[in-house]
């Protein structure tokens, strides 16, 4: 059951990290700049999921230090902020470009 979830984890984490580099370069070649907005904000939640992951990965692979615990705790906590702040700045821009185009 353990290497079932250290794979599924491990699937997530590519997944997150691919979906941030897509999201990544079409945030840069977009010319709208709300667009532009709106695709760095799915990329900020995809790098802070790929963050609670590897948080998460790191939970079930490695056996509880100190300082493992210590950087396992920040990665979640800057994982869950990025998540946050990604949440809100796509609700912004999404109301912003549906309030542009009425």
């Amino acid at each position: 059951m353990i290497m079932l979830i250290k794979y599924l984890l491990f699937i997530l984490l590519v997944v997150f990290m691919t979906g941030a580099a897509v999201y990544s370069l079409s945030s840069r070649r977009a010319s709208d700049p709300m667009e532009r907005g709106r695709r760095r904000s799915i990329m900020n939640i995809l790098l802070g999921a790929m963050l609670v992951t590897l948080s998460l990965m790191s939970m079930f692979l490695f056996r509880g230090s100190t300082i493992s615990i210590i950087v396992e705790a920040l990665f979640l906590v800057i994982g869950a902020f990025n998540v946050f702040s990604g949440l809100r700045s796509y609700g912004y821009y999404s109301r912003s470009q549906h309030g542009r185009k009425a």
